[in-house]
């Protein structure tokens, strides 16, 4: 069983990019194209405080993603968004696997925008659909 390191965990999110689209962090267009198709909801479409829709309007995106079912890897997700909840026995209308955890998140937090970029760029996180409760 392998120990978990936070600091090795940390100084791994330290090299993670920050910003829009990693502009500095990915130079490489098909690379930002990738990670961009991993987020399937409108990014441009919210504002500062992670909001979407009219001024009358405006509403929070909650989404949902998988991760193979790893406290470590839960951990990093956790210290890129803390909205993350995560759902051991529901495979979420994502399609989790049995060997994967769902993840549930919200847009409505700082940077949102980035947040999501950071999530995407993960390698095992393979796509971020919007969470619709019905």
């Amino acid at each position: 069983m392998r120990t978990f390191n936070r600091r090795k965990l940390l100084g791994r999110l330290i090299l993670l990019p920050v910003g829009p689209l990693l502009a500095a962090g990915c130079a490489n267009p098909q690379k930002q194209a990738a990670i961009r198709a991993k987020i399937q909801f409108d990014l441009e479409a919210l504002n500062e405080d992670g909001l979407i829709g009219p001024p009358d309007g405006l509403r929070a995106v909650d989404y949902e993603f998988c991760i193979p079912a790893n406290p470590e890897y839960l951990t990093e997700v956790q210290l890129i968004d803390p909205s993350v909840v995560m759902m051991r026995d529901s495979q979420g209308r994502v399609g989790c696997a049995p060997d994967e955890w769902l993840c549930l998140g919200n847009t409505h937090q700082t940077d949102a925008q980035g947040v999501l970029l950071r999530l995407a760029q993960l390698p095992y996180v393979y796509v971020i659909r919007p969470c619709f409760w019905e």
